[in-house]
């Protein structure tokens, strides 16, 4: 069993992608960021950055005790390993889908997470930056359009660097991004999202948060954080 620490953000879904698509039994466990439940010292010992998803599992393949993972990426690694599933077994294959997923952890995730803070979430809008971080967020579409203009998905067959991309990518109103500038990439997009499991983790998303907008409150926990911050919650 999988116990899953979640939030219904895009990398929180990755892994309900996942366990959904490989029916793979797993426990939900919601972490609340906007209440700063992630800032639990039980939670810190799981995912000392602080950051949802993080996963426990309570049968590893060694037979040993429990392992717990933090880092969405390295968490659909250690899930694809694991379950045999959506990682490519050999070499190039494999070369494939792992350069993709870390394209996707490293460019698209934090430059579109930037985008989504300064166009939908700073309380002082700066033109530059949010110029910066849409026409960032636009040149990386259009690596992932061409990507996508003589195959049916990223790495080939359907894998863990789709999976990885997706919930990112079906934000793009929020990222300003006019999804028909890329039509290869919007072909994607809608394969996806029919894929029955892909609706089951959203569901789930659905059934946890209903929220649409962030509190003050929330604001306060979400942003702004310091190394106090962090250092106060695990001496708890």
């Amino acid at each position: 069993m999988i116990d899953l620490y979640y939030w219904t953000t895009p990398n929180g879904h990755k892994i309900t992608i996942f366990l959904e698509e490989s029916n793979t039994p797993y426990r939900l466990i919601p972490v609340h960021i906007g209440k700063g439940e992630q800032f639990n010292p039980d939670f810190l010992k799981i995912a000392p950055n602080n950051r949802i998803p993080a996963i426990v599992d309570n049968a590893p393949a060694d037979g040993g005790e429990a392992i717990s993972l933090f880092e969405s990426g390295a968490i659909l690694q250690y899930l694809a390993e694991k379950t045999g599933q959506f990682l490519a077994k050999d070499l190039r294959g494999r070369c494939e889908t792992m350069q993709w997923l870390f394209w996707q952890m490293a460019g698209l995730g934090p430059m579109a997470g930037q985008n989504h803070h300064f166009s939908q979430y700073a309380t002082e809008k700066i033109p530059y930056a949010i110029q910066r971080y849409v026409q960032e967020t636009n040149r990386l579409y259009g690596v992932l359009n061409r990507r996508l203009a003589d195959r049916e998905f990223v790495a080939g067959d359907y894998s863990i660097a789709d999976m990885a991309c997706y919930p990112w990518v079906l934000l793009y109103e929020r990222q300003q991004q006019n999804i028909s500038d890329f039509p290869h990439l919007a072909r994607w997009l809608e394969q996806i999202k029919a894929r029955p499991a892909v609706r089951k983790a959203y569901e789930v998303a659905r059934s946890i948060n209903q929220e649409s907008t962030i509190t003050e409150d929330a604001r306060k926990v979400l942003f702004g954080q310091t190394a106090d911050v962090l250092n106060k919650s695990a001496s708890r």
